[in-house]
């Protein structure tokens, strides 16, 4: 999942993104409105949190711009303003989601993965593919019998390639996935993680390398082709 927080305060903005990070998600940080409207015309986000009163751009212009957009992005509105009428004014806008400041984080946390739930086109909570069982609420990944003990990248990475399966993802995509703007294009980090991932999942092998390509899941005998 990738998260765009965009929020004027730097410290706030920059202890929201690296709590999200902690939970496996890949984050990039806006401190205003312009640095928003620039990064979301870069970059594919599947949820923004959303600062209401921002310098350059208002919030509530940037939620505008979303929701005509032809992106599917899913907008978690923060604010200081927690009054009925305030909240009805920005879901008419397009906000997905409301929530006022302040704000316990285990909430925000489980009000982006709902959003990503919601997300059109989303897959359902628990996916299974080659063997691989992967609950994005509990977070938890299993193989056979056993619950998998994996870093926040490792599971970033299984993720997005079960999302893609039968498809393959290249190294690049799975930065951008996994990890954010700040990654490194010619860093082996990629590599590294999925040999890991590799060793964790066990034998028989399930990641496969496609020279040239990147790394997809195996199909499974019940999974010819990913059907």
């Amino acid at each position: 999942m990738r998260v765009l927080v965009v929020e004027d305060v730097r410290r706030l903005a920059d202890d929201i993104a690296e709590g999200l990070r902690d939970q496996g998600m890949a984050v990039d940080v806006a401190y205003d409105g312009s640095e928003a409207s620039a990064k979301l015309e870069l970059n594919a986000y599947d949820v923004v949190v959303l600062d209401r009163d921002l310098p350059g751009v208002h919030g509530d212009t940037i939620c505008r711009q979303i929701a005509e957009g032809d992106h599917q992005v899913m907008v978690l509105m923060l604010t200081a303003s927690a009054a009925p009428g305030d909240r009805v004014t920005g879901l008419a806008l397009g906000a997905d989601d409301y929530l006022p400041k302040p704000f316990h984080f285990p909430e925000l946390v489980l009000r982006v993965r709902a959003l990503y739930r919601r997300k059109p086109g989303a897959q359902p909570r628990i996916r299974r593919v080659a063997g691989i069982e992967l609950d994005s609420l509990r977070h938890a990944v299993r193989r056979g019998e056993g619950t998998l003990d994996l870093s926040v990248k490792e599971y970033a990475v299984l993720e997005a390639l079960m999302r893609a399966f039968p498809a393959a993802l290249s190294a690049e995509q799975l930065l951008e996935q996994a990890w954010d703007e700040h990654a490194d294009p010619f860093t082996r980090t990629v590599a590294v993680t999925i040999s890991r991932l590799r060793r964790k999942l066990g034998d028989p092998p399930v990641v496969e390398t496609l020279p040239g390509v990147g790394y997809r899941l195996s199909p499974g005998p019940a999974e010819p082709g990913g059907g």
